[in-house]
């Protein structure tokens, strides 16, 4: 490949931070909810951390491509919230960040006539982009319990 951009490699590495942070949060979910007896929850979020680590990995494998060392530069703390549904409200707005960044990104890419990179960003916003809807149906799915019974503690 030739060189990249300065930007585009800029846009790796905030990825990389966003996924990481991800990977982060969603372990430390799966954790929680288990704690909160919540078993289908806790699996759910751990297929969650496998993707967001596949995604990861995609990334430094990328930025290994172009010539450069993957590094995060700051990671997120995690979110936390009271109940499932907080859990994945906080989530939502976290998939939101990423699928905003990767438009980003795929945008500049195109400007600059990066097909290959754009292509790249492109996929991973689109996969984001599933991540959210499917976050969405869950929370749609918590309508029909009552909001006390999910009331957890947290830390």
């Amino acid at each position: 490949m030739d060189a990249a951009h300065p930007r585009v490699l800029g846009y790796l590495g905030r990825a990389l931070s966003l996924e990481l942070s991800a990977v982060q949060q969603y372990m430390t979910q799966a954790s929680l909810v288990e704690l909160w007896g919540d078993a289908a929850a806790a699996e759910r979020f751990r297929q969650e951390t496998v993707e967001e680590m596949k995604h990861a990995e995609r990334l430094v494998q990328r930025m290994l491509q172009l010539g450069v060392a993957p590094a995060a530069s700051q990671l997120r703390p995690v979110a936390h919230a009271a109940d499932l549904e907080g859990l994945l409200r906080l989530n939502a707005v976290l998939e939101e960040d990423l699928i905003q960044h990767y438009g980003e990104a795929m945008r500049f890419c195109l400007l600059i006539g990066d097909g290959n990179n754009a292509s790249f960003f492109r996929a991973l916003r689109d996969e984001e982009q599933q991540h959210g809807e499917d976050l969405a149906a869950w929370i749609g799915s918590l309508a029909a319990v009552p909001s006390r019974a999910l009331q957890r503690a947290t830390f």
